[in-house]
């Protein structure tokens, strides 16, 4: 039996706009970067799309090299659109981005012509689509004038390959410089993505979260639980079965040290005394002062995904609990 969306899907999320652009994100969407590569359970990958969209969740974020192997996830993500979210695909925001090695060569990767639009035609052969809702540069490239990548992205759009464009991992300054280049061009640039959690504030730092708010684009923010760090997983450790017990490259053994399970479990406390998991405290954290777009999350089930929805009923939080947890996280009290 196909899948058919919960009716109620739109009353259980909030929406806010991109910046000054028309387009709106749902508070929570989600990511693709892990657990939809060929070593993934493809049901499993179902579920967890479909429990997305039941919570309203309508924003699917991929990256060209997403996987294992790359362009997997956006392949498998693209089978699901055609065999069960097909009907619904104007209902979607569906993002992908290039900037990170793909294939070999002189081509395969940075910020020129020929490898994002070639990249981006590839990504939409492998989801199936005519077009993506937002296209990425995925990273700053130093070795391609900054004016090329920009007319690379405003290409997307006025070829109909995509609606809308945006920058992930460039800094403040540097945004700025390319946002003034796009919007010569007239081209809708209208989202950030960018790491941020309550303990890593580079954007904070590099200027990023300002210049979004003075420019009028919006923020889309991913690895807001540090990769696992700031949830239950590793409040006694590192559990077998785990991320960091698994070797892997995103969250390594050495980083769980005894400080950040201390952190962590001090942020539990915190967290039990709001009536909210440590995860769901962190993600409600990140969207705290409204000049956040919407928090990306990974999931590993439907469970996680229908949990970490439920911050939309967070209850606002106070200054003293706003000043624990930066104390907590070693950073300077708020004013």
């Amino acid at each position: 039996m196909s899948y058919t969306a919960d009716e109620k899907r739109y009353e259980k999320m909030k929406y806010n706009k991109s910046g000054r652009s028309g387009l709106k994100l749902p508070t929570v969407s989600l990511g693709l970067w892990h657990n939809f590569g060929r070593d993934s359970s493809y049901e499993n990958m179902k579920a967890m799309c479909f429990a997305a969209f039941d919570c309203g969740i309508t924003h699917f974020d991929i990256a060209n090299n997403y996987g294992p192997e790359p362009g997997d996830a956006e392949r498998n993500f693209g089978r699901i659109i055609k065999e069960e979210l097909s009907r619904y695909r104007d209902e979607l925001i569906i993002s992908t981005k290039a900037g990170y090695g793909m294939w070999g060569g002189p081509y395969g990767d940075g910020g020129s012509r020929k490898y994002l639009l070639a990249s981006l035609d590839r990504s939409l052969e492998r989801l199936g689509l005519p077009y993506v809702d937002i296209f990425y540069h995925h990273r700053p490239d130093r070795e391609t004038p900054l004016e090329e990548t920009m007319s690379a992205l405003d290409t997307a759009v006025k070829s109909g390959r995509a609606l809308y464009v945006g920058l992930s991992n460039y800094s403040g300054e540097e945004m700025k410089k390319a946002a003034a280049i796009l919007r010569e061009m007239r081209c809708p640039f209208v989202i950030n993505q960018n790491s941020y959690s309550i303990i890593n504030r580079t954007i904070e730092r590099n200027g990023l979260k300002a210049a979004a708010k003075e420019e009028g684009v919006g923020l889309i923010v991913f690895s807001p639980l540090a990769q696992g760090l700031l949830t239950n997983r590793y409040l006694n450790g590192i559990p077998e079965g785990s991320r960091a017990a698994g070797g892997s490259v995103f969250l390594r053994r050495e980083s769980v040290t005894p400080e950040r399970v201390l952190q962590a479990k001090k942020l539990n406390e915190i967290a039990k005394s709001r009536g909210q998991t440590l995860a769901q405290m962190a993600l409600s954290w990140v969207m705290k002062d409204g000049e956040v777009t919407s928090v990306l999350i990974g999931a590993s089930s439907p469970e996680q995904i229908r949990e970490n929805a439920e911050i939309v009923k967070a209850s606002p939080f106070t200054d003293e609990e706003l000043c624990l947890i930066d104390e907590i996280a070693g950073e300077s009290p708020r004013r």
